[in-house]
């Protein structure tokens, strides 16, 4: 493989039921064929881009700082310029710029260079409006893994004219954390905006028990490790291995319908108390 030759991380919501994953792959690998293209995910959930940013920041530790990070959750197609950005990591980040890769950079390190995509000599000709990711931003990314320079693929732009993203603190009295969802998987097990540090600041960090309260129901939610901690269909909450609380329950329950839980919607912690059940 060429020293130059970086691999390309690719995320995106196109999903798998349909040919738009494999004509990307294609169009990389004409540009850059000794680049390695390795799927992070393409089950984003359609159009959301915090759950998208969410997820590519999360990665960011287990991706190579040499890496081209092609990322793409693009609601307004078309209509969002298309950038690139160099990280004080030393990773390149390329997709809309929506807010998309706001969270990632951070991750990163950091901006140090950011340019749009606007250099014809990286894109395909004509460029279908419709989907625009083969014929502009795959190019763009295959381009700088192949060795160009940033500022190769387009004009400078300032860092403080990009969209980001922010995940809003959860709320902390002492006894209470007052957060929200925002991510949840397949298995119904759901992610909240609060680290091990908010419980420590509420005073709960010493609780073997929590109670877990959202607008429906509430329940009792022991902590623990890992899923196997829990019998079959009881709560539980964990730090998953991105560093968020999670509420989950004993396989093959699922959290998210037991408590009817959406994304965005408020959940509340407490120290979970005998009166709990009388609120039930």
């Amino acid at each position: 493989m060429p020293v130059s030759v970086r691999p390309i991380v690719f995320l995106s919501d196109f999903g798998l039921g349909n040919e738009w994953v494999g004509i990307c792959h294609s169009v990389m690998s004409r540009i850059s064929a000794h680049s390695p293209i390795i799927d992070l995910s393409h089950l984003i959930r359609p159009l959301e881009v915090a759950s998208g940013a969410i997820l590519l920041a999360d990665s960011m530790p287990y991706i190579a700082e040499d890496a081209v990070v092609l990322a793409i959750v693009d609601p307004n197609v078309g209509r969002d310029r298309e950038i690139a950005i160099e990280t004080e990591s030393g990773r390149i980040l390329v997709g809309p710029d929506n807010g998309l890769l706001s969270l990632a950079w951070q991750a990163a390190g950091g901006i140090r260079t950011v340019v749009e995509i606007t250099e014809p000599e990286s894109s395909i000709r004509p460029i279908a409006q419709s989907f625009r990711a083969p014929d502009t931003l795959c190019p763009a990314a295959a381009h700088l893994a192949a060795g160009t320079a940033i500022d190769g693929v387009g004009t400078l732009l300032p860092a403080d004219t990009l969209k980001v993203v922010t995940i809003p603190e959860p709320e902390i009295r002492e006894g209470e954390i007052r957060c929200e969802v925002i991510d949840f998987n397949r298995f119904g097990n759901v992610q909240l905006n609060a680290r091990p540090e908010h419980l420590s600041a509420a005073g709960l960090d010493d609780a073997s028990v929590l109670e877990v309260e959202a607008d429906s129901d509430l329940a009792e939610a022991p902590r623990g490790n890992t899923y196997a901690d829990f019998p079959p269909g009881a709560y539980g909450v964990i730090v998953d291995p991105r560093g968020w609380l999670t509420i989950v329950r004993g396989n093959p329950a699922s959290a998210l319908e037991g408590l009817g839980l959406g994304l965005g919607d408020p959940v509340w912690i407490r120290r979970w108390s005998a009166d709990a059940n009388e609120r039930r």
